[in-house]
């Protein structure tokens, strides 16, 4: 059956939100600078990794495999970030061409 609710019990959940309602969204969540410059982060990161393969196979410390697939992984990335490049200038020439 149902039971019954002390009046108690409701009281820690009305804290738990009065602390939620205390942040904002924005605050909760990171901004799109910061999530552009992690990207752009893991960009350098995959090349940095393809320099490093390339070094270990010259020395026979890594397969062909593995440099062709760090390779491409890094070549798709640099890529999607040059497409991203374009497509945030043009919508920025787009809002610079609104009439206020």
């Amino acid at each position: 059956m149902i039971q019954a609710l002390a009046l108690n019990q409701a009281v820690p959940v009305q804290k738990q939100a009065a602390s939620l309602v205390q942040s904002t969204p924005a605050e909760l969540s990171q901004s799109f600078g910061d999530y552009l410059q992690k990207a752009l982060d893991g960009v350098g990161a995959q090349e940095q990794n393809v320099h490093t393969l390339n070094d270990n196979y010259l020395v026979g410390k890594a397969s062909v495999t593995d440099v062709l697939i760090a390779t491409q992984q890094a070549e798709l990335s640099l890529q999607l970030t040059s497409q991203i490049r374009n497509k945030v200038i043009d919508a920025y020439q787009e809002i610079m061409r609104m009439q206020i």
